[in-house]
């Protein structure tokens, strides 16, 4: 069950006084610099929320740092199902600070098999979630945070196309080519990365004026506006997380740069 839209946009209001006041990380990226969200040795400023976990616990050690990476793993668990609910454990790395106006650059890769049970649209799928609500506000069973997800999905190495940094959206709605767009998830123009190939792709966030989806070539493929909760509460701001879907995947770089707000 998920939190009310009422309680939760108190919240993304809250948020955004959260941002402005958080002074020392917008100064270190107050000149266009690149900040580390991820320091290459351990999840400090991180946080996991895993399904049916309280938050801060990973009993399985789903997420761990190793050879200077951010790791999603499953060999501790029998299956990605829990025996008593049948529901699967997803589960989000939340860092510690909310945005608003940003560049999010992401190195990942896909690894491994996918573990037991998990569903078959998650094989090599993982995710970016943007202007997400705070994790201690998540119910204990909640599957995905409210947010605005950025899809990253590997090839099949079938030949067969399957595009990445695609839009999800969990609790929310956008406005693309003019229109409210309600379909849950909507493919990007990128291209199809088979194997275990690292994959660097860049998100553009502009509180809610604009989000852009940016391929490792530096072309656009994705671009919408209006990020907002189901209600019509426009997101400005909110958290940043990374997803465990059940395909084991690794996040070589997690960096951020702070925008400064248009006009």
């Amino acid at each position: 069950m998920k939190p009310s839209i009422a309680s939760f946009a108190i919240t993304v209001a809250a948020l955004g006084f959260a941002v402005a006041g958080d002074e020392k990380k917008e100064d270190a990226a107050s000149e266009g610099e690149w900040i580390q969200l991820f320091n290459g040795e351990n999840l400090d400023g991180w946080t996991p929320k895993i399904r049916y976990e309280k938050l801060g616990e990973d009993k399985r050690d789903t997420f761990r740092v190793a050879d200077g990476m951010i790791q999603v793993r499953y060999e501790n668990y029998d299956s990605f199902k829990s025996p008593d609910t049948g529901k699967e454990y997803f589960g989000h790395l939340f860092y510690e600070t909310p945005y608003s106006h940003y560049r999010l650059r992401l190195e990942y890769r896909f690894v491994g098999e996918q573990c037991k049970d998990g569903p078959g649209w998650a094989h090599r799928n993982s995710g970016a979630m943007l202007h997400g609500q705070p994790a201690e506000t998540m119910d204990v069973d909640q599957d995905f945070p409210n947010s605005i997800e950025g899809q990253l999905l590997g090839g099949f190495g079938d030949g067969k196309e399957r595009t990445t940094i695609n839009l999800c959206t969990p609790g929310t709605d956008v406005i693309m080519d003019g229109k409210l767009r309600k379909a849950h998830c909507t493919n990007s123009k990128s291209k199809t990365y088979h194997g275990e190939q690292w994959v660097t792709v860049e998100f553009e966030v502009r509180g809610s004026e604009l989000i852009r989806h940016i391929d490792s070539d530096g072309s656009v493929v994705l671009e919408y506006t209006a990020p907002q909760l189901d209600d019509g509460t426009l997101l400005e701001a909110g958290t940043i997380s990374l997803q465990s879907e059940s395909h084991p995947c690794d996040f070589r770089k997690v960096e951020l740069m702070v925008l400064e707000p248009e006009g």
